[in-house]
């Protein structure tokens, strides 16, 4: 069998709540989710998700080989753009097609990806994050609550503009989720949103009142002397790289002793996870996938012995995706549809094309680095009135 050719897919996913973080948010709840799908002359399809801009430029490392060999394509696909570097669009597009190529190689031997990768266990334990930063008290109680509900024993909440509005909601949802455990675990993200000079002071006041598990991005991602002094003075872990695209931005964080959970990102791919996970492996690190749409790196997470969580946004998927798993039990149970377990319909995701404001994308926002964050000297407030949910 050999890859032939490829289709590129806009859909969209109904959050049914403003979804953002400390750099901005939606208030209308609709995000664009970009699908390739890898074609082959056998008839199957590879089905990968995230954005992939330059796919007409990576797409010839792969034309016409064996979609088998999937590592080797992921080298190849390195080698093929390293003149000008594979950071940003590049390494999403690479992440993509390397998505794609493992949904093929497992659909290949009809089996489940989690078991073509050598999982054991179809169960990945999981934590809920919601984007939730701009609902009202009462709204973020009644978010959690269905997750509560689902087994859940851990939540992650977006801050870092307030330091009590986050300890407030910090306390409210370990108060929710203590149904289903004594000590729930209760993170912080605040997406690069701090400067050194406030990280370990913010920080040390939350720790003050809050059993903090782990505080993700504290500081910009490249910043290590930062996560550095952020680990050494915190309880908590230090959490990071999501945002880092290649083993080389991860070395200097993990030889500096500076990140206690390693994180990446769904949107580069399966490959890259591994890789990622077994560096953190040889330093005795967890590892923790970020959340992304239909969660495909959950079948990576359950193959990896330093999985420590997977984080899951949402309850539903986006439209025109139909996806073999369930979320139940404190995490996300993995079906045996084959390969990545998502059926496409295109039909249905025809009918987004056209839909406005359904992406991250426009000029003012939401997710452009506002000019004060890290510069900040007193807290900033969100304006409830634009949310529609406020309480």
């Amino acid at each position: 069998m050999k890859i032939t050719g490829y289709r590129s897919l806009r859909t969209i996913h109904r959050w049914g709540r403003p979804v953002g973080d400390a750099n901005g948010f939606l208030s209308g709840g609709v995000t664009e989710v970009p699908v390739v799908l890898l074609e082959t002359d056998g008839g199957l399809t590879g089905v990968g998700l995230g954005a992939h801009g330059d796919v007409a430029r990576v797409f010839p490392a792969v034309e016409g080989a064996d979609p088998r060999a999937v590592t080797t394509l992921y080298d190849r696909m390195l080698a093929y753009v390293f003149k000008s570097g594979h950071g940003g669009t590049t390494f999403g597009t690479i992440g993509a097609l390397d998505m794609a190529l493992w949904d093929l190689k497992a659909k290949m031997a009809d089996e489940a990806l989690w078991r073509t990768l050598g999982a054991q266990d179809r169960f990945v334990p999981g934590y809920a994050s919601g984007l939730e930063i701009a609902l009202g008290d009462e709204a973020l109680l009644a978010f959690y609550e269905q997750w509560a509900a689902r087994g859940f024993t851990g939540a992650k909440i977006k801050g870092g503009l307030d330091a009590d509005r986050d300890i407030e909601r910090l306390t409210s949802v370990t108060g929710l989720l203590s149904r289903n455990t004594r000590r729930p675990a209760v993170m912080l993200d605040v997406n690069e949103s701090w400067g050194r000079h406030q990280a370990v002071r913010l920080l040390a006041r939350i720790e003050e009142r809050v059993d903090l598990t782990w505080i993700e991005e504290p500081v910009r991602r490249w910043d290590v002397p930062g996560h550095r002094a952020v680990a050494r003075a915190a309880r908590a872990a230090v959490a990071s790289g999501e945002n880092l695209t290649g083993l080389e931005q991860f070395w200097p964080l993990l030889t500096a002793d500076a990140v206690g959970v390693v994180q990446t990102a769904s949107t580069w791919g399966v490959t890259h996870f591994l890789r990622v996970a077994a560096l953190a492996l040889g330093r005795d690190l967890p590892v923790s996938p970020v959340g992304y749409n239909a969660n495909p790196l959950a079948h990576a997470a359950a193959a990896v012995p330093n999985h420590l969580v997977t984080e899951v946004q949402d309850l539903g998927f986006p439209v025109g995706l139909t996806v073999d798993q369930t979320i139940e039990d404190g995490g996300i149970v993995l079906g045996d549809g084959p390969g990545l377990g998502i059926t496409v319909d295109e039909a249905a995701i025809a009918e987004t094309a056209g839909l406005q404001d359904a992406d991250w994308s426009h000029p003012a926002g939401p997710h452009v680095r506002p000019a004060d964050a890290g510069l900040r000297l007193v807290p900033t407030a969100l304006d409830p009135s634009t949310t529609g949910l406020a309480t």
